[in-house]
C-alpha cells in the first residue's frame, strides 16, 4: 500500500495520525546507505552501486543512496555495521548468501545471527561462480579434469585463491579437490581482484571467484575461465561448459546478492524498499550494467528471500562439514 494511501486512510488530524507507528506513512528517506563487505571494483561493490543509483527518486529516498564498502572479514564487518545501524531502513546491507547461510557453520563465535538480527527485503541479483586458471598452468590446460591432472603433477603448484575463506567459492575449490583425491591449497584473499592479479602475475596458479570478477579478463585473454557453477551455462561465458556438463554435479552453485534491513525495521518500511528494489531491477539500463558484472536481475519478496537463504543454510551445513574447514582450522 502506498504512503499516500495509508495517510488519507489514517486521516490528517494529528491525533489519529499518533496511533500509527510514523514508519508507516514517514516520508521518503533523504539518502539512504547500503553497506557491503567487500572492495570496489568487485561484483559487490558493482551490485551495490547500480542498486544505490536507483534508489533515488522513489517512494523510498529522495537521493541517490551512499555506498559503503566495510571491507574485511570475508563480509563479516559489513554484517556486524548493520546489526548495529538503527532499525529504521536507512542503513541496508547487500551481502552474497554465503555471510547467511555458510558462515554460521564456520564461525563458532560469529557476532551475528543471520536469522535474528536482520530482516530480509529482497535478493537483488544471481551469479554464478567459475574456475579460472593463469599463466602458471599450462595452455593445454582446458577442462577441470585437465587441471585436476596438472595439479596432482605438480602439487607445489597446485593453489587457488578465493574472495574469503569460508566463502562460497572457497568451499566449491576445497570440494573439487577433496572428492577427487587431489590436494589443491586453497589461499584466501580480502576479495576477488588480488587473487586474479596474483593470477595474472604468475605468482598463484588458478582462482575460484564469481564469474564477473574474472570476465574482463578472460575475455583479454589474461585468463582462462575453465568452468562456472550455474546449474546452466552462464550466458555472459556461453562457451565455457559448466562443472556439471564435466563431470561435477556437486559443484553447482547459483549464488545471490540480497539485500537486509536491521531486524525490527517496521514491516512497512521492508515493503517500501522492497518495492523500489523490485522496480528498480526491471530497468533495461541496471539489466545491462548488471550484465557487466556477470549478474542476472532477479527480484523476490522478503518471504521468498527468507525461505531460500534457509534453504542455502540447510543445504550448505553437510558440505561445509565434509569439507571440515572452521575459522580455528
Amino acid at each position: 500500500m502506498t504512503t499516500r494511501r495509508l495517510f488519507v486512510q489514517t486521516g490528517v488530524a494529528a491525533g489519529a495520525l499518533s496511533a500509527f507507528p510514523f514508519a508507516a506513512f514517514a516520508q521518503a528517506f533523504e539518502q539512504a546507505k547500503i553497506i557491503n563487505g567487500f572492495p570496489a571494483g568487485g561484483t559487490a561493490d558493482a551490485c551495490s552501486r547500480v542498486i544505490a543509483d536507483r534508489l533515488g527518486h522513489t517512494a523510498y529516498a529522495k537521493n541517490a543512496a551512499l555506498v559503503d564498502n566495510k571491507t574485511g572479514a570475508g563480509g563479516r564487518i559489513a554484517c556486524e555495521v548493520v546489526k548495529s545501524a538503527p532499525p529504521d531502513g536507512s542503513t541496508l546491507l547487500l551481502t552474497p548468501y554465503s555471510c547467511m547461510s555458510i558462515y554460521p557453520y564456520i564461525y563458532s563465535k560469529l557476532a551475528y545471527d543471520p536469522f535474528r538480527d536482520f530482516a530480509p527485503v529482497s535478493i537483488v541479483a544471481v551469479m554464478t561462480h567459475c574456475l579460472s586458471v593463469g599463466p602458471m598452468v599450462p595452455a593445454s590446460v582446458k577442462t577441470v579434469k585437465d587441471y585436476l591432472a596438472w595439479a596432482k603433477a605438480n602439487p607445489d603448484k597446485a593453489s587457488y585463491g578465493s574472495p574469503a575463506a569460508g566463502s562460497t567459492p572457497h568451499f566449491l575449490g576445497a570440494l573439487l579437490g577433496l572428492n577427487n583425491g587431489v590436494e589443491l591449497k586453497h589461499v584466501p584473499y580480502r576479495g576477488s581482484l588480488p587473487a586474479i592479479s596474483d593470477m595474472i602475475g604468475g605468482t598463484l596458479a588458478s582462482a575460484s571467484t564469481p564469474t564477473g570478477d574474472a570476465l574482463t579478463n578472460h575475455k583479454a585473454g589474461k585468463i582462462r575461465i575453465i568452468a562456472t557453477s550455474g546449474a546452466t551455462r552462464s550466458p555472459f561465458v556461453p562457451d565455457v561448459p559448466t562443472y556439471a556438463e564435466q563431470g561435477f554435479p556437486e559443484l553447482t552453485a547459483d549464488e545471490w546478492f540480497g539485500i537486509y534491513a536491521p531486524a525490527r525495521t517496521p514491516a512497512s518500511v521492508i515493503a517500501n524498499a522492497n518495492a523500489a528494489i523490485n522496480a528498480t531491477l526491471k530497468d533495461k539500463a541496471v539489466i545491462d550494467t548488471l550484465a557487466v558484472s556477470a549478474l542476472v536481475p532477479r527480484g523476490s519478496t522478503p518471504a521468498e528471500m527468507d525461505k531460500s537463504q534457509r534453504d542455502e543454510f540447510t543445504r550448505w551445513g553437510p558440505l561445509v562439514k565434509k569439507v571440515g574447514f572452521t575459522a580455528e582450522s
